[in-house]
């Protein structure tokens, strides 16, 4: 059975859903999920359920810049990395 992946869009359609019902069991049975899943999204994202929408879609924002920048970094520490090895390889020719 292959797990169910849901678009960010979906996640804080959910708790807002959860917000307007006031009920986290009562969203997750609507939608046809757990509840522990809302519980883990709405820690994931910082969502209150007193806060606003917009509170939620920062916090996702920050998050995937976050992500990205994280990628950007191991990213260039594997070309460092690279650039260094080659660096002592070709000195080492002209120590020859």
């Amino acid at each position: 059975m292959q797990r169910k992946r849901h678009t960010t869009e979906f996640k804080i359609e959910a708790l807002e859903l959860a917000k307007q019902t006031g009920s986290f069991a009562e969203a997750a049975r609507q939608l046809g999920i757990t509840d522990g899943l809302l519980h883990s999204w709405k820690k994931k994202y910082n969502f209150s359920i007193d806060g606003d929408r917009k509170a939620a879609s920062q916090s996702i924002a920050e998050i995937e810049e976050i992500k990205r920048l994280r990628k950007q970094v191991s990213d260039l520490e594997k070309s460092n990395y690279i650039l260094k090895r080659a660096a002592a390889f070709f000195s080492q020719d002209l120590l020859k």
